[in-house]
Parts: structure tokens; sequence; C-alpha cells
């Protein structure tokens, strides 16, 4: 392998035979800075970070959720005079992280050093540094009863996607995709992960196939209201011809039609955005809004939530529970017995 020789050498030629550009690409962008690129001078070092971020995580969003945190932490260690890997001490983690706890919520901080925590375990076992700076480290501590994410009412969910114009691929495409995130309780990156051949006739009921974190594959009937959605979707714009592409596509320009390519998940929550901005509601949704929105809708309608867990494929019911949002209404009613 080549020593490094300048911007965008850390992924050198050999690994470029054998790996996807988009692979490439992002992680080319995250350590394309000056500062980050200081401590991967050495081919051995960039051989043992790449291997790292390819060979050790295969989820995408890990991936660039590490390549991130990573980035970030070596950048500031640079910034402060810390240029090789093999000086980074404790001390300089637990200030980053003291750093980033006064702008960033507790999940991230945590999220960000098990990120370097990783990393450096790997370096330590490639013998690329001694010790790992990061295993002394405590994170913030974190304790968790209810989540955070905006959940819809029945009634707001109902409003956005008959809000939809399907009279074009794109409204067919979003009605279909918010749908089979309320449904089905799917995360979005198993939605937009999902080709044609997913959606298929089981018990003379469409079913859905979701490719879950883990290489976990889920699968799922479809609430009747969602197979009419991916009816219309996958015959209005004669997606069943090719079984093996993606389902949910982007739009050409110029074109209102649709590609070839991948939906990407930033494409898929600025559309979110649009639609619940045109729709008049004010609540401030995401992607994940929608798995809330099912889970909870499905509780308050005499659902358990064991069962829950299983349609969310969710190894815990302690992880369901966070999307449970039935107790916000008896708060909203005990509140409004302050009658002053």
């Amino acid at each position: 392998m080549e020593r490094y020789s300048g911007p965008g050498a850390i992924c050198p030629g050999d690994f470029r035979k054998f790996w996807r550009p988009r692979v490439i690409s992002s992680i080319e962008r995250e350590v394309h800075t000056p500062l980050a690129l200081s401590f991967f001078r050495e081919s051995r070092t960039q051989k043992h970070f790449l291997e790292f971020f390819t060979a050790n995580i295969r989820n995408q969003n890990t991936r660039r959720a590490y390549l991130r945190a990573s980035t970030g932490f070596l950048n500031w260690c640079s910034e402060r005079g810390v240029v090789t890997l093999s000086s980074i001490q404790p001390i300089h983690v637990a200030a980053w992280i003291e750093e980033l706890g006064a702008n960033h919520s507790v999940q991230t901080v945590k999220q960000r050093l098990a990120a370097i925590r990783h990393l450096f375990d790997w370096l330590v076992t490639g013998q690329i540094i001694p010790i790992n700076p990061a295993a002394s480290v405590r994170g913030p501590s974190h304790s968790v009863r209810r989540g955070k994410t905006a959940v819809l009412s029945p009634d707001e969910t109902r409003t956005l996607l008959d809000s939809i114009d399907v009279s074009t691929p794109a409204g067919l495409r979003d009605r279909a995709l918010i749908g089979l995130m309320v449904y089905t309780f799917a995360r979005v990156g198993a939605a937009l992960g999902m080709t044609v051949e997913d959606v298929f006739v089981q018990q003379r009921r469409l079913w859905v196939r979701l490719h879950e974190k883990g290489g976990k594959r889920h699968e799922m009937p479809c609430h009747h209201n969602l197979e009419a959605y991916l009816h219309e979707y996958i015959d209005g714009c004669n997606l069943a011809k090719d079984l093996k592409a993606p389902l949910f596509r982007t739009i050409g320009r110029g074109t209102k039609l649709l590609t070839l390519n991948p939906l990407p998940q930033a494409n898929a929550f600025a559309m979110i955005q649009r639609r619940v901005k045109a729709a008049g509601i004010d609540t401030k949704v995401c992607c994940h809004s929608f798995r809330a929105t099912g889970i909870t809708a499905y509780l308050k309608n005499g659902g358990t939530l064991e069962k829950a867990a299983a349609m969310a494929n969710h190894a815990s019911t302690r992880t369901t529970q966070l999307y449970d949002r039935r107790s916000d209404e008896v708060t909203l009613d005990e509140v409004e017995r302050v009658l002053i």
C-alpha cells in the first residue's frame, strides 16, 4: 500500500479496486480535512483505519456516525496541538467529552465516545497504538423512560396522508413510504432499503419484507390501507417489471418520473418536512415519528406491548415502551384540573 500522498489518498488504489465508490466517497468526505489527515501519514495506519470502517462495521448508518465522531475528535485534537495517535491521552478524550456535553444531547455524547473507544480498540489490536486512551473515560450517565421523538395523533396522520396529491409518481411514492412506516412500524432505513420484490403476496394478503439492523429480515402483513397504497404505487409507476430495483426511488430532474436510484434518507426527511408543512401540521416530526405514531395508535386500540415489540422487531419490550405515548393524553387531562 502506498504512503499518504495528499488529499484524497486516505483511500489508496488497492482499496478502491474492491469497494463501491459510494463507500469511498463517504469516508473521504469525512476524513478529507488537513487536521484529520495528519494522523494518517503512515500506510499501515491508513490500512487499519480503513479496515475498522469497512471490515468491522457493516451497517451504513453506524459507519457514517462513527466516521463523523472519529473525525470530529481527531480534528479537535489537532486544533490543540495533539497531532499523532500515540500522543492522545485519556485527559484529551475526557476534555472532548466535557466540551461535547455543553452543546449536544447525552445520547449523542455517549455514541461518540463509543465510536472512538471502538476505533482505538481496533488500533490497539492492530498494534498501531499501545493503549486505548478512551477505555478509562466515563461517559455521562443517562436513563431513558420515554422517547423524545415527536408523535402525530391519528387525526393528524390521516390528514397528512389524505393531503398528498397522488396524481403524480412522487405523490404515490411519498404516501406509500409514509404509510409503510406508520402501519408496519418500520425504520426509515429499512423502508428505503426495500426492493420491489420485498412486497409480495402470502396467504392471500400483501406482505412486506424489511431488512433491519444487524442483518435481520423482518416480514409483516400489510394493513388494508397500506395494501392499497402499495398497489397503487407499484401499479401506477409500473415498478413490477424490475423486481430487483429499489422500491423507493428519486425523482428525475425536469421529468417528474422515478429514476432507478434509491431514495437517500436525507431526501426522505426533506420530503416529510414538505408534506407535513403542506398539510398544516405544526408538530416537528422526523422519519422516526411515524414508527412511534404507529406503535402508540396500536396500543391505544387494545394492542399488547409484547405483540407491538414483535411487530416493531424490538428485542425487548423496554425498547417498545419508549415509543408508547398513551400517557401524554393522561398528562394533558390532569393539567386541565388546575382550575385557577
